[in-house]
């Protein structure tokens, strides 16, 4: 029987790498690995379907989940995920020394359905009481200004969001035209001579701990979609994806743990796991439903509460059928 020809793009993780370099095959396919950027795979896929399986961020994917809109079938292979207390970058010049102080400014974020802003308000509004009315947001391209939704917002009439025209975030950040932003990526002002931009968390992995160690999080940020014609054409292909997406991670967890001679290039790599091993438990990074339904759960409460998914989802009827639950023998 002749395998299925499929594209995968993601960005060149070292949980993906195994699938990239053949050392891990997706059962029945042969695979056309494409390692791009974030920005441009989200583009690629979203806008023009591109690819049969592809990274996707997964707050525009439960937008347009919640619209009926989704061109992906979500598989719970999370190859992103981050803490975002490090995310926020704030003018130094106005006052803001904690988040209460972020009530009533004007913020920046590069789509205000990102799955980093999403988190960000969500732990604004747990933590310190910050409900995003409160906040009044541009939204722009970091960099480059044009950058646009991929899915229509829910939010509500006069609801305090605008577009940034002809300056990026980081320029109007730098320039004084925004108190702060809100942006996975660094802006480029950062660190300038002369430019009073700072983190508000400057103990970013400090907060990011606590964070942790009270709540129980790690926020998701990308998951793996099979393109919906894919998933239905071919009904097997998803847990077959998700399949050789975990073997993928298990073999980086592996090499992350081999300490004859350093796979990664850090002196102090091992004493970095144990550290954060210590904090978050041996399996920190985990792949899986169950393994992950609190984050998701806390997810999809976000981007309801937010004005993002038009309806409240259910954690289940997220990812393919064949994907919730694990295979034991």
């Amino acid at each position: 029987m002749a395998r299925l020809p499929i594209t995968i793009a993601t960005w060149d993780y070292d949980r993906v790498r195994p699938l990239m370099d053949g050392r891990v095959e997706v059962e029945g396919c042969d695979v056309n690995f494409l390692a791009m950027t974030v920005e441009e795979c989200f583009h690629r896929a979203y806008f023009h379907g591109e690819f049969d399986v592809a990274e996707i961020g997964l707050s525009p994917f439960l937008i347009a989940l919640s619209r009926g809109i989704a061109p992906y079938v979500a598989v719970p292979a999370f190859v992103s995920r981050t803490f975002r207390h490090s995310a926020v970058y704030v003018r130094s010049d106005r006052g803001i020394d904690s988040p209460a102080d972020l009530r009533g400014k004007r913020i920046g974020v590069p789509e205000y359905q990102q799955s980093a802003a999403l988190w960000v308000r969500g732990f604004l509004k747990d933590d310190f009481g910050i409900e995003a009315h409160d906040i009044h947001w541009v939204q722009g391209g970091l960099e480059q200004h044009g950058r646009k939704d991929k899915f229509p917002l829910n939010l509500p009439e006069g609801f305090p969001l605008t577009s940034a025209s002809s300056s990026s975030l980081s320029e109007l950040l730098a320039n004084g035209g925004l108190d702060a932003v809100i942006s996975a990526r660094a802006p480029s002002c950062l660190g300038k001579p002369g430019v009073p931009v700072k983190r508000l968390f400057e103990d970013y992995r400090a907060a990011e701990k606590e964070y942790f160690s009270r709540t129980g999080l790690f926020p998701l940020m990308h998951a793996v979609g099979v393109r919906k014609d894919m998933a239905e054409k071919h009904p097997w292909l998803a847990a077959s994806v998700y399949k050789a997406f975990a073997q993928a991670k298990r073999i980086a967890d592996q090499e992350l743990m081999e300490v004859t001679a350093l796979k990664i290039g850090l002196p102090w790599v091992t004493a970095e796991l144990e550290s954060t091993q210590k904090v978050m438990g041996e399996d920190f990074w985990p792949y899986g439903v169950a393994q992950n339904r609190k984050v998701l759960e806390a997810m999809t409460r976000y981007s309801f509460e937010q004005g993002l998914a038009v309806r409240k989802l259910s954690v289940d009827e997220i990812f393919a059928a064949s994907t919730l639950d694990d295979v034991h023998v």
